[in-house]
């Protein structure tokens, strides 16, 4: 049986780990294209791409994690995802190491995040859920990008959703 949008996870990669977000937060997945630079913007912060002509603000997630930075590769990917900014809901490009796929995922697999043993903020992390041989962490990314001024610097070059 097929599930609904409220368990279902874009799952991606970052650094040979395995993240996911709700299906519901992604407008599209796009080839990797490098960003237009802007000057003075936080480190995460790479530019804007156009996508159909509005200008969307591009974020790396390996340096908002705190990862290192990496050059983009044939798999490399800009996820769009809506998110919640000062003016009401943004466009955000996230780029990703590589995109799999889309994944049903039970409520109940769901377990707390981790207090220690994961590389990046815990804040981020919405759960982690047992898949395989391994974990898919689902971040949430009001959170990955809320808080000081990180959603300033995002709000300051997106536009509004309509």
């Amino acid at each position: 049986m097929a599930g609904t949008i409220e368990n279902q996870f874009l799952t991606f990669g970052i650094d040979g780990e395995t993240f996911g977000i709700p299906v519901g937060k992604v407008r599209e997945v796009l080839e990797y294209t490098k960003p237009s630079k802007l000057p003075r913007t936080a480190g995460f912060l790479k530019g804007l791409i156009n996508v159909r002509d509005v200008g969307i603000p591009v974020v790396d997630l390996r340096a908002r994690f705190g990862l290192p930075e990496m050059d983009a590769t044939q798999d490399t990917a800009i996820l769009v995802i809506e998110i919640d900014g000062f003016d009401g809901h943004i466009m955000v490009g996230a780029i990703a190491d590589e995109v799999y796929e889309v994944v049903d995922l039970e409520a109940d697999c769901l377990e707390p995040p981790p207090r220690f043993g994961t590389r990046i903020d815990s804040s981020f992390i919405a759960g982690v859920c047992r898949r395989d041989d391994g974990f898919i962490i689902i971040v949430d990314m009001d959170k990955a990008f809320g808080g000081d001024e990180t959603i300033e610097d995002v709000s300051a070059v997106a536009e509004p959703v309509s």
